[in-house]
C-alpha cells in the first residue's frame, strides 16, 4: 500500500484513539482501579464474563460452561447468559498482563475505536463523503449518548462495531452480487451475538428493513371516497369514546343492538390505531418495484447462515441441548406489564452524559436519565445539519436509510405510545412483533434505539456530503464546524467513575490452596428477570480476586428447575434464600437449619462464609452463625469473614 493511502487512514485510526482517550477521561489514569459502571452491579458482572471465559479456557478448555457459580449441582451452561464472548476474547490475552480491571477498561477503549472505524467505513461506502465527513460519522455514532451511557452499565451494548460491519457487508453484497460478501454479512452477525445477543435480532430485522426498502417503491394515490369517508367516520366514533374514557367515562353502551362494555383505553387505542394505519395505507400506494429482491435476500440469507454457524456452533450447540432437554428459559410476554419503551420526547432531549447537563440537575431534568435503559437521546447536531441539508442542498438520501433509522426508533417507543411521561396506550410495531418467535427475545425494546443512532450517523455523512456538494468551496470548513459542535454537544468527560477496590478480605481467602467453596450472605439466585433470596453481583465481581467456586450466582437467564432444586433438594439454602429475603423462620425451620447446616457445610466443602452486614437482617446473622458454628477470622467495614466450625473435605 503506498504512503498516499496509508498515512491518512493512520490519522483516522489515531483521531479516534485520541478520542476514545479523551472521551473516557479520567478513566486512563485509573485503569486498573475505577470502572464506569457500579462493580455491585452489571458491570461487575462483565468484568466476570471476561475472567472466568479465561479461567474455564485454562481449566477445561470449554468457556460457555462454568463450575464457579451456582456451584451445588452440574456446572452451569452459559449460552443463554449475557456473556459478551467477542469482547472476552479480546480481553484473553489483556488479563495475564495488566490484570482483570485494566483488561476490562482496555476492551471498552478498543470497542470504542472499532465501532468509530466501522462507522466510518459504512459512510464512506453510503455516500461520496470524504474522509472528514465519514470521520464525523464515526464520532457520531461511537460516542452517541445511547452507546455512552450503556458503558455504565451494558458494555455488551457498546461494542456496536460489528452491527455497522453487518450493513456495509449487506450493502456490498447488493452492489456486487458477490456471496463472499453475504458470507462476511453472517460472520459479522455471528461476531454480532457473541457480543449481545440483541444484536443478532438488530442484525435480522436491519435485513428485513433492507430488503422492504430496495423491493418496494411508495407514493400517493386516490381511493375510493365512500372507503375515505367510513374510515374517517370510524376514527371520529372511536376518538370520541376514546375521550369520553379519557374524562372518566367509560362504561356499557349499545351499538347496532350489541352490547359493549369498555372500561379502559388498551382496546380502543388498539382499534383507533388500527383504523389510523388503514386510512394512511389507502393514501399511500406500497407496490412491489424488484421482486427478484426476495430471491436475493434468500440467497444471501442460506449463504450468511452458514458462514455465521461455525463462530456460534457453541453457542448453538449449548442451545440445542437446552431445547432437547426442556431446559430453554423463556420468559412469557405479557400484553400490558411487560418492558415499556422510550418515551417519544427522550430521543430529542439534549445529551444527558454532557458534564453541563449532570451539573444543571445530575440528570435529574431529563426523561428517566437516571436508568441508563432508557437514554435514547439523538443528536441534535446531527438532526439539525440533516434537516438543513434537505432544506438547502435538495438532500435525499436512499430510502433503506430511512426505513432503518425510523423502523428502530418506533420499535425502541415499545409496545404502546409514552410521549412526556404520559402513556397513551397507543400501540407500536414492537406490541406484535415482540411475540414473533427469535425476535421476541429481544425483551427490552429501548435498546432498539442503537440502530437509530447508527441510522442517523451515515445520514449525517451524506448531509455533509451534500452540503459540500452545494458548496464546494465550504466543504471543508462545513465539516470542521460540523465536528467542532458534534465534539460539544457529545462530549462526555470527565466520566462519573466507581471504584473497583475490593476488600483485603478476599485475599485471605484467595490465599487457600483448599478446593472450598464460598457462601456470601445475603444468600440467592439472580437472573435477569427473577431474584430469588437477595444475591448481589459484586459477589462475582470479588469472585474474581478470590477464585474459589460461589454457591450462590447470577446470570442473564437461570433455569426454572435450577431454582427449584435450590429450594427444594437443599432445606439449608431454602431457609437460607427465605432469611436473605427478609423472612422469618418457624420453629420447625429453624430446627432443619441447625440440625442440616454442618452435614451442609461438609458436603459442600464449605471454606468461607463472607456476611455483609449492611444486606442482612440480625436473625440471618445470628442464625448462621449458630447453625454453621462460624468463627470470625477478619472484618474490613460492613464485611465479615468466618469460617465454618465444621471440618471441610472435597466433595
Amino acid at each position: 500500500m503506498s504512503r498516499r493511502l496509508w498515512l491518512p487512514r493512520l490519522g483516522v485510526v489515531c483521531g479516534y484513539v485520541l478520542l476514545a482517550l479523551a472521551f473516557a477521561w479520567p478513566l486512563p489514569l485509573h485503569l486498573s482501579t475505577h470502572l464506569t459502571g457500579n462493580p455491585g452491579g452489571d458491570t461487575g458482572v462483565y468484568v466476570w464474563n471476561q475472567w472466568v471465559f479465561q479461567h474455564e479456557m485454562q481449566a477445561t478448555g470449554n468457556p460457555f460452561s462454568t463450575g464457579r457459580i451456582l456451584s451445588l449441582a452440574s456446572p452451569v451452561d452459559l449460552t443463554q447468559h449475557n456473556y459478551t464472548a467477542a469482547l472476552n476474547l479480546l480481553a484473553y490475552p489483556l488479563i495475564p498482563i495488566v490484570g482483570v480491571v485494566a483488561a476490562f477498561n482496555l476492551v471498552l477503549l478498543i470497542v470504542n475505536v472499532l465501532t468509530a472505524l466501522a462507522t466510518y467505513a459504512l459512510a464512506r461506502l453510503a455516500f461520496p463523503a470524504t474522509r472528514l465527513e465519514a470521520f464525523i460519522a464515526g464520532v457520531a455514532f461511537a460516542w452517541s449518548p445511547i452507546l455512552v451511557a450503556r458503558a455504565g452499565a451494558h458494555m455488551s451494548l457498546v461494542a456496536a462495531a460489528p452491527l455497522a460491519a453487518f450493513v456495509y457487508c449487506l450493502i456490498r453484497a447488493d452492489q456486487t452480487g458477490q456471496l463472499r460478501h453475504a458470507a462476511a454479512a453472517g460472520v459479522c452477525m455471528a461476531i454480532a451475538a457473541l457480543c449481545d445477543a440483541y444484536f443478532a435480532i438488530f442484525c435480522l430485522i436491519t435485513g428485513l428493513l433492507y430488503v422492504a426498502s430496495r423491493a418496494f417503491s411508495f407514493g400517493r394515490r386516490r381511493s375510493p371516497a365512500a372507503m375515505r369517508w367510513t374510515l374517517d367516520a370510524a376514527l371520529l366514533i372511536v376518538g370520541g369514546l376514546i375521550l369520553g374514557l379519557a374524562f372518566g367515562r367509560g362504561g356499557s353502551f349499545h351499538v347496532l343492538g350489541m352490547s359493549v362494555s369498555v372500561r379502559g383505553l388498551y382496546t380502543p387505542m388498539l382499534v383507533f390505531t388500527m383504523l389510523a394505519l388503514a386510512r394512511a395505507a389507502i393514501a399511500v400506494r406500497a407496490r412491489l418495484s424488484d421482486a427478484s429482491y426476495f430471491l436475493w435476500a434468500v440467497r444471501v440469507a442460506v449463504v450468511g447462515a452458514l458462514a455465521g454457524a461455525g463462530p456460534l456452533s457453541p453457542v448453538l450447540y449449548g442451545l440445542g441441548e437446552r431445547i432437547g432437554e426442556g431446559r430453554l428459559v423463556s420468559p412469557p410476554v405479557l400484553w400490558r406489564s411487560s418492558p415499556r419503551g422510550a418515551d417519544l420526547l427522550a430521543f430529542f432531549q439534549p445529551n444527558p452524559n454532557h458534564p453541563l447537563m449532570r451539573w444543571i440537575g445530575d440528570g435529574s431534568w431529563a426523561l428517566h436519565a437516571r436508568d441508563v435503559e432508557f437514554v435514547v437521546a439523538l443528536s441534535l447536531v446531527s438532526i439539525a445539519i440533516v434537516a438543513f441539508a434537505w432544506w438547502k442542498a435538495d438532500y435525499r438520501p436512499p430510502q433503506e436509510w430511512w426505513f432503518i433509522s425510523a423502523g428502530f426508533a418506533l420499535l425502541a417507543l415499545g409496545p404502546f405510545l409514552i410521549v412526556g411521561g404520559w402513556a397513551t396506550h397507543a400501540p407500536g410495531p414492537w406490541a406484535l412483533l415482540r411475540y414473533v418467535p427469535v425476535i421476541g427475545i429481544a425483551r427490552t425494546p429501548t435498546r432498539f434505539a442503537i440502530m437509530t443512532a447508527l441510522g442517523l450517523a451515515i445520514l449525517l455523512a451524506g448531509a455533509l456530503a451534500a452540503l459540500g456538494t452545494r458548496w464546494p468551496a465550504r466543504r471543508r470548513a462545513i465539516g470542521v464546524v460540523t465536528l467542532v459542535l458534534l465534539l460539544c454537544e457529545a462530549l462526555p468527560a470527565p466520566r462519573l467513575l466507581y471504584s473497583a477496590a475490593m476488600s483485603p478480605l478476599l485475599d485471605i481467602i484467595a490465599a487457600d490452596p483448599r478446593p472450598i467453596r464460598v457462601l456470601n450472605l445475603p444468600f440467592g439466585v439472580r437472573d435477569g428477570a427473577s431474584s430469588t433470596g437477595n444475591f448481589s453481583a459484586r459477589s462475582q465481581f470479588e469472585q474474581t480476586r478470590h477464585g474459589k467456586a460461589l454457591i450462590g450466582g447470577y446470570l442473564s437467564r437461570v433455569s426454572a428447575q435450577r431454582i427449584r432444586d435450590m429450594q427444594t433438594t437443599y432445606p439449608v439454602t431454602a431457609n437460607l434464600i427465605r432469611l436473605s429475603e427478609g423472612e422469618s423462620l418457624n420453629e420447625a425451620d429453624r430446627q432443619t437449619l441447625m440440625t442440616r447446616a454442618p452435614d451442609f457445610a461438609t458436603r459442600a466443602s464449605l471454606g468461607y462464609v463472607l456476611i455483609d452486614t449492611s444486606l442482612t437482617t440480625e436473625e440471618l446473622r445470628s442464625l448462621a452463625i449458630e447453625a454453621f458454628d462460624l468463627r470470625p477470622v477478619a472484618t474490613d467495614g460492613a464485611l465479615q469473614l468466618f469460617v465454618p466450625g465444621a471440618s471441610v473435605t472435597s466433595p
